[in-house]
């Protein structure tokens, strides 16, 4: 038989530990959720921004997460997508009070997919380029190299042939596709390299725009889908802290999402990409430096 005291129990130290760092990594994934939701979407690299956070914002997690969070946050930004062009995306209707099909969202989807085979072709070198390639030197010299490359491409006096999605033939979507399979290159930026090979097709800023964020659709869905996997089957054990930072990664970077791209697309058609172009070289120098000072320290 237990009696009351009247004395109050203190809290156990571990249990106010445990609550404490739960909140911290809330903290972090919520940071991780806006950068992610940012610079998925803008051609500014969201790997390069990442790799400078991750100095300064290190998660209590076990790397086989980290790799997978990374990737799976992704989520949030597609939904995004959806949400924003789902009137263009779902390929049924109603007229009537009967269901219709869509031709034009139908071919559209057909040149998405088009546009994602070389992607499949590379994907299986994604575990490891990212280990021998996601690093300081690498992430710097693809943000200045393609910085440069939009300076250039802006620079010319070139009027865009296709300024309607429908415009794409299923020639500009795969190269356009062979454009993003370089993105496996960390620091090239997903957008980033479709709209350089768009803008270098004839495609208008923001046709060109507009077809990459339905790119993302199921090149990231897919990147999501097999970076799960390859954690369940490592057998790695999952925290309820590891969780909820995933899943407030992913709402923050869906709400983050809504905003960039709205920017993006309202940006693209008064403005061109010569300011991302500088900023990418500026933020490349940023790498570098912080790169010679970890060496140093």
């Amino acid at each position: 038989m237990v009696y009351w005291t009247g004395k109050t129990i203190p809290a156990h130290p571990v249990c106010k530990e445990e609550g404490s760092s739960t909140f911290w990594e809330i903290i972090k994934a919520i940071l991780m959720g806006i950068v992610e939701g940012i610079t998925e979407w803008l051609p500014i690299s969201s790997t390069g921004h990442m790799i400078l956070l991750e100095q300064v914002v290190k998660f209590n997690a076990t790397e086989e997460f980290m790799s997978m969070f990374r990737v799976v946050i992704q989520l949030g930004a597609i939904l995004a997508v959806v949400v924003l062009f789902w009137n263009k995306l779902w390929p049924f209707g109603l007229r009537q009070g009967k269901v219709i099909s869509k031709p034009s969202v139908w071919n559209l989807w057909f040149k998405v997919v088009a546009a994602t085979l070389p992607v499949l072709v590379i994907s299986p070198l994604d575990d490891w380029m990212e280990d021998h390639f996601y690093n300081y030197i690498t992430v710097a010299a693809m943000l200045i190299l393609y910085g440069v490359l939009f300076l250039v491409i802006e620079n010319r006096r070139i009027a865009p042939r296709i300024t309607r999605l429908e415009q794409i033939n299923y020639r500009d979507a795969l190269l356009i596709g062979v454009w993003q399979m370089l993105a496996i290159i960390p620091g090239t930026s997903r957008s980033g390299a479709t709209i350089v090979g768009g803008l270098l097709l004839g495609l208008s800023r923001a046709c060109v725009a507009e077809f990459t964020f339905y790119l993302a659709i199921p090149v990231m869905a897919g990147a999501s889908l097999l970076k799960v996997i390859k954690f369940a089957v490592s057998g790695v054990a999952i925290s309820g802290t590891e969780v909820a930072v995933l899943v407030v990664g992913c709402i923050v970077a869906f709400a983050v999402s809504l905003a960039a791209i709205r920017f993006l697309m309202d940006y693209v058609k008064r403005h061109n990409f010569k300011f991302f172009g500088v900023y990418r070289i500026a933020l490349g120098a940023v790498v570098l430096a912080v790169a010679a000072i970890t060496a140093l320290v």
